[in-house]
């Protein structure tokens, strides 16, 4: 059934906020942006065409808050509300929160989100979708941890603990040996209580040395559904990627079309709606393994739009409207050259990447060089702030090769001028011509193995 979005409640701050406004500019629908204390002469805030303030700097206090941002949709007479990713995203009572109060959720079914956030749950899915797994634990809860040496012999060491309800690599702990196991796992149990709400975790089997590989997906909400390639994200720290690239570098196309075809048949089972991401592991052998989905946005998702030429914001406000999207086949999508996307943080490499706020007294990002982009939520004056993520700004560029979308990112980050806050922009370049990443010999613990070489002047 059509629904006329004519006017959308971003329920999310910066980078993404400013993308999703650009995207409704498109499509000629009006953005109603949300702000706290602390982002009230924010970048978004200025570039919607209206705005609500939602709370205290805290994002308890505004981004996280169901109440004031569907008080803010009213106010604003929205017709749809996007949550972009992190915040409220993967909240599946937030979007069935925002759906009972009249409004067009932008994202797939709340029962989807709960479905995939729940990663227990999440893993009997994809092996029900024939999607290969880890071997991994049931969850465990505070004060029921009899059987916790058992399971973690059965799954063998090393091992990861993940939150049940976590993602996006955030508060995972790897385990070693069985005399750090308890420890880690009560310390795991209070981050994710803290952090998700829910202190559930469980086991799951380390693969080393491994890639990080995910594909990006779009479903119709009827069981139809395409993929839009791959993209490797081996490159982290801490868990947390840095830099993703598309395609796959040395990846088998064998297992590329494998991969692809595991996470388009997880997306028609769950008869999934709007653009996800599929999440592999992948080993030496080219063995591939489920790690989660992600029900929204990805931050790297402009590496994508660079090779198909497909705005997936676009996509998805054009789904949830009603629009049955008959032209996006799979023999219509196509890629074009390679694409790489950095992610620029006020963070100190030196100290383990410990955020940097502080105000850009400089920030000037390169103009109009072709075959780069730049998505941020910052101008110079701006201040990076300790309420939220560090990130300043994403480079991606494009070329009709690797080593040419290389060399152009080079360019792109040494015309950066940043002031104020500490960056890993010299940490970036570092990385962008180390042999090892220049071959393509990606792998999960890159940045650890090579560290002090990333981190000489």
């Amino acid at each position: 059934m059509a629904r006329n979005l004519r006017k959308i409640l971003i329920a999310n701050r910066g980078e993404i906020a400013c993308r999703i406004i650009s995207s409704c500019r498109k499509l000629a629908i009006k953005t109603v942006a949300i702000y706290s204390d602390a982002d009230k002469t924010s970048m978004h805030v200025s570039l919607a065409d209206e705005s609500q303030h939602v709370g205290a700097s805290a994002a308890r206090d505004s981004y996280l808050s169901y109440d004031r941002i569907i008080e803010a949709a009213k106010l604003a007479n929205a017709d749809g509300i996007h949550p972009g990713y992190g915040f409220l995203s993967e909240d599946g009572d937030f979007a069935r929160a925002v759906i009972e109060a009249g409004f067009v959720w932008v994202g797939p079914t709340p029962q989807t989100i709960d479905d995939m956030g729940d990663k227990d749950r999440a893993r009997m899915l994809a092996q029900a979708a024939g999607v290969p797994v880890l071997s991994g634990s049931t969850r465990f809860m505070p004060g029921s941890l009899d059987r916790l040496a058992e399971a973690a012999a059965k799954v063998g060491y090393p091992l990861l603990i993940k939150a049940a309800a976590g993602g996006g690599g955030i508060g995972l702990r790897r385990v070693d040996q069985a005399s750090e196991l308890e420890k880690t796992v009560r310390t795991a149990q209070e981050f994710a209580a803290k952090s998700f709400g829910d202190p559930g975790v469980y086991l799951e089997r380390y693969i080393e040395p491994a890639r990080h590989i995910e594909i990006q997906l779009f479903g119709f909400g009827d069981g139809r559904s395409v993929h839009l390639f791959e993209r490797e994200c081996s490159i982290q720290r801490r868990f947390q990627k840095i830099v993703e690239e598309s395609p796959a570098p040395r990846l088998e196309p064998s297992v590329r079309d494998a991969m692809a075809a595991a996470a388009t048949a997880l997306v028609r089972q769950e008869r999934y709606a709007g653009v996800g991401t599929v999440e592999f592991v992948v080993d030496s052998k080219g063995s591939f393994y489920f790690i989660e989905m992600n029900t929204r946005i990805q931050v790297e998702h402009a590496a994508t739009e660079m090779i198909t030429g497909l705005d997936l914001v676009e996509l998805q406000i054009r789904l949830a409207s009603g629009d049955a999207l008959h032209g996006l086949t799979q023999p219509s999508i196509t890629a074009s050259g390679h694409a790489i996307e950095c992610r620029i943080y006020a963070e100190d490499p030196s100290r383990n990447f410990l955020p940097s706020p502080g105000r850009l007294t400089v920030f000037e990002a390169p103009k109009s060089m072709p075959g780069i982009r730049i998505d941020t939520g910052f101008r110079e004056g701006d201040t990076i702030t300790y309420f939220y993520d560090p990130l300043i700004a994403k480079v991606i560029a494009h070329g009709a090769n690797r080593e040419a979308a290389l060399d152009s990112m080079t360019t792109g980050l040494n015309r950066f001028r940043i002031d104020g806050p500490k960056t890993n922009i010299g940490f970036l370049r570092k990385l962008l011509v180390h042999p090892e990443f220049r071959a393509g010999n990606t792998f999960t613990r890159f940045v650890d193995t090579y560290m002090s070489e990333l981190l000489t002047s």
